[in-house]
C-alpha cells in the first residue's frame, strides 16, 4: 500500500488547470471568438476550451509556409470527433454527416477513428456552428469527445451475438451518458440553447475536471478489437447461457509517451475483479472520482490514470474505488482474448440477420478513381433498413440485414469498390493514425504512409512465400498513440520527418506491449530490417506462431512484462 502523502502531487499547477477553472464551466469566450473575423482560428484559452466541445484546431501543414510567405495566417479549421457510444449510427444519420461533409469540409471525406466513431476534417470558423445544429438534428452531438473528461466508450463490435451485444452496447451508452459533463455550455454555445442563470456543478468530473483525457471501453471477449489496454477503464463483459451478467473491471491502461522522457511509457490495464451489471455505474464513477481527485495535476505528462496506479498503487486505488462505490471486487471471472481484427464479409447472427464488415483503410471514406466509397456507403444508406456500426479498428459493418436484402447491398458494395477480394489479410491488419497534414502533433507521415508500406511489407511476405499470413502492423506520427502502434506485433512511432522508431514484440492478442528495436530509422532501414525478421520467421517459427510471439521466443526481443519498469532496460 502507498504512503497517504504519495495521493495527491503538490506543487504548481499545469496552466491547463487554471484554464479549466476560469472558464465559467467551458464557456470562456468561445461565443466571442465566433464572431471576431479577423482570425479563422480559436484564441486564448478558447484553442483548449474547443476540445471539450469535441473539436480540436488544425491547419493544413503541406501549405502553411506557402501562406506565411503570402503573409496569411495558417488555414485554420477545426476537425470535430462525434461521441457515438459502440459506433452505433442510423442509416438516417449516415446521410446527413455524408452530405455535410461534401458541403463543408475542405477534404469531403468522412474519417472512421480508433475511437470508433467518425471526424470531420476542414471544417472552416463560419461553418462549426452550422456542423453542431446538423449533427444536433440528427441525434448526434460531440460532447466531450476531447479534453479532460471521458471520451467516446467503445464497445466491441460483435453483431452476431446480438443478445450480448445489445446489452453490452447499451451499458456502454449509459456509461457514456452517466459520465458527461453536466454544464450547459454545448448547448448554448453550439445550438443556441437558452442561457439559464444557476449555479452549475460538475458532481462526478469536478469543476477543474480531469487532470487528462480518460478513455472507457466495454468488451466482449473473445475479440480485443477495442484493445482494452489502450484504455483507462474497460468493462470486460461475462455473459452465462448467452446473457450479459456483470463484468470484470480492468483499469489504467494508456499507450502515449513522450520522446526522450523515460518517466512516461505505455501500460497496460490492471484486472480490478468482477462485478455485477447493477454496480457498473457506480463503478465508473468511482474510477473517474478518484483519478479526478489523485491524478498529477502538475504535470500533464504523467497526469493519466495508469501514472496515478503507478504512483499510489494498483491495491491503494482498488481499495478507494470499492469505498466510493461501495463494493467489493469478486474475483475476475475467466476469460481470453484470441484476436482483435473484425470479421470481413458476412456473417449470419443468431438472430438471423446478415452484417457485412468492409475494410476501409485507414478509415478515409472518400470517391477515390478506382473506388467510390462515399457514394457506396451513401446509396447503401438510402436503401439499408438496419444499421451501421464503425470499429475501433477504422472499418464499417452494415449490420442488421435481412436475406431478402443481402443480393442488393453487396451489389452496391462491390459496385463501389467496399468490397475489394483481393485486399491482402496484412493490409486488413494494418492501421494508422491521422497524422500529416493535419494533426499539429505529427511528426511523421502515418495514413499517408501506410498504404504503399504495407505493399512493400506484401512484397516481403510473398518473397518469403507465407504471403496469406499477416502481421498486426501499426503506425503513428507521434507518440501520444492514436494509431495503438505501441499493442502492435510491429509498431512504427513517428520521430520526424521519414524517421520512426520501430518496436516489435506485441502480440496479436492485444496483451503484450512490444519493445523499441530500432530508434529514429528511416522507411528503407525499416523495410530492410523486416526482410530479415521475416525471413528468420518464415523459416524458423512453430506452428502457428504468429511474428510478435516468434520474435520473443528467439530472443531478438525480450518481453515487456512490466511497462512501468522494464520498457527502457
Amino acid at each position: 500500500m502507498s504512503d497517504s502523502k504519495n495521493l495527491i502531487v503538490e506543487g504548481k499547477l499545469a496552466d491547463n488547470e487554471r484554464m479549466k477553472a476560469q472558464s465559467k464551466h467551458l464557456r470562456g469566450t468561445i461565443t466571442e471568438d465566433l464572431a471576431d473575423n479577423v482570425t479563422g482560428g480559436f484564441t486564448a484559452d478558447n484553442f483548449q476550451l474547443i476540445r471539450f466541445h469535441g473539436m480540436y484546431q488544425q491547419d493544413d501543414r503541406d501549405i502553411r509556409n506557402e501562406r506565411t510567405k503570402q503573409k496569411l495566417e495558417p488555414l485554420h479549421n477545426v476537425m470535430l470527433r462525434a461521441r457515438l457510444p459502440g459506433g452505433v449510427i442510423k442509416p438516417e444519420q449516415w446521410l446527413v454527416i455524408d452530405k455535410f461533409a461534401a458541403d463543408y469540409s475542405l477534404y469531403g471525406s468522412i474519417r472512421l477513428t480508433t475511437r470508433q466513431t467518425f471526424q470531420f476534417h476542414g471544417v472552416l470558423k463560419p461553418n462549426i456552428k452550422k456542423m453542431h445544429q446538423t449533427l444536433n438534428k440528427a441525434g448526434i452531438d460531440s460532447i466531450a469527445t476531447a479534453g479532460d473528461v471521458n471520451r467516446n466508450v467503445l464497445c466491441t463490435s460483435n453483431p452476431v451475438e446480438s443478445i450480448v451485444h445489445q446489452q453490452a452496447w447499451e451499458w456502454a451508452a449509459k456509461i457514456s451518458e452517466h459520465l458527461l459533463p453536466k454544464t450547459r455550455a454545448y448547448a448554448e454555445i453550439w445550438l443556441d440553447g437558452e442561457k439559464v442563470e444557476t449555479t452549475e456543478v460538475e458532481p462526478i468530473l469536478g469543476d477543474n475536471y480531469l487532470p487528462r483525457k480518460f478513455k472507457t471501453t466495454v468488451v466482449i471477449p473473445p475479440q480485443n478489437d477495442v484493445d482494452v489496454h489502450a484504455n483507462d477503464l474497460n468493462f470486460v463483459a461475462i455473459a452465462k447461457a448467452g446473457k450479459l451478467v456483470g463484468f470484470n473491471v480492468l483499469v489504467g491502461g494508456g499507450l502515449a509517451m513522450t520522446h526522450g522522457d523515460t518517466s512516461t511509457f505505455p501500460r497496460k490495464a490492471d484486472d480490478f475483479g468482477f462485478i455485477p451489471l447493477e454496480h457498473t455505474l457506480a463503478v465508473a464513477e468511482a474510477v473517474v472520482s478518484t483519478q479526478r481527485d489523485w491524478g498529477n495535476r502538475v504535470n500533464r505528462k504523467n497526469a493519466k490514470t495508469k501514472y496515478t496506479l503507478e504512483r499510489v498503487g494498483v491495491d491503494t486505488f482498488k481499495q478507494e474505488v470499492e469505498k466510493r462505490a461501495g463494493i467489493t471486487f469478486a474475483p475476475s471471472e475467466a476469460y481470453e482474448f484470441t484476436g482483435r481484427g473484425d470479421r470481413f464479409g458476412w456473417v449470419e447472427g443468431i438472430d438471423g440477420k446478415h452484417h457485412l464488415t468492409v475494410f476501409i483503410e485507414n478509415g478515409r471514406i472518400l470517391d477515390y478513381p478506382e473506388k467510390s466509397l462515399k457514394t457506396g456507403c451513401a446509396e447503401i444508406a438510402k436503401i439499408h433498413k438496419g444499421d451501421f456500426r464503425m470499429t475501433a479498428n477504422q472499418n464499417l459493418i452494415i449490420a442488421g440485414v435481412a436475406a431478402d436484402d443481402k443480393a442488393e447491398i453487396e451489389a452496391l458494395a462491390v459496385k463501389h469498390g467496399l468490397i475489394q477480394p483481393d485486399t491482402s489479410h496484412q493490409r486488413k491488419d494494418s492501421m494508422a493514425c491521422v497524422s500529416l497534414p493535419t494533426c499539429p502533433l505529427a511528426m511523421a507521415e502515418a495514413e499517408r504512409y501506410l498504404p504503399s508500406a504495407v505493399s512493400e511489407l506484401e512484397q516481403i511476405l510473398q518473397k518469403h512465400q507465407i504471403a496469406d499470413e499477416s502481421i498486426i502492423y501499426r503506425v503513428t506520427g507521434c507518440p501520444n498513440g492514436c494509431g495503438r502502434a505501441m499493442l502492435a506485433e510491429v509498431g512504427l512511432v513517428g520521430k520526424g520527418p521519414g524517421k520512426y522508431n520501430f518496436y516489435i514484440g506485441g502480440n496479436r492478442e492485444g496483451t503484450r506491449i512490444p519493445r523499441l528495436y530500432q530508434e529514429n530509422v528511416s522507411h528503407e532501414d525499416i523495410m530492410r530490417s523486416l526482410d530479415e525478421l521475416i525471413g528468420q520467421w518464415a523459416k524458423e517459427r512453430q506452428s502457428n506462431e504468429a511474428f510478435g510471439d516468434f520474435v520473443i521466443r528467439a530472443g531478438i526481443v525480450n518481453p515487456v512484462v512490466n511497462s512501468a519498469k522494464d520498457f527502457y532496460e
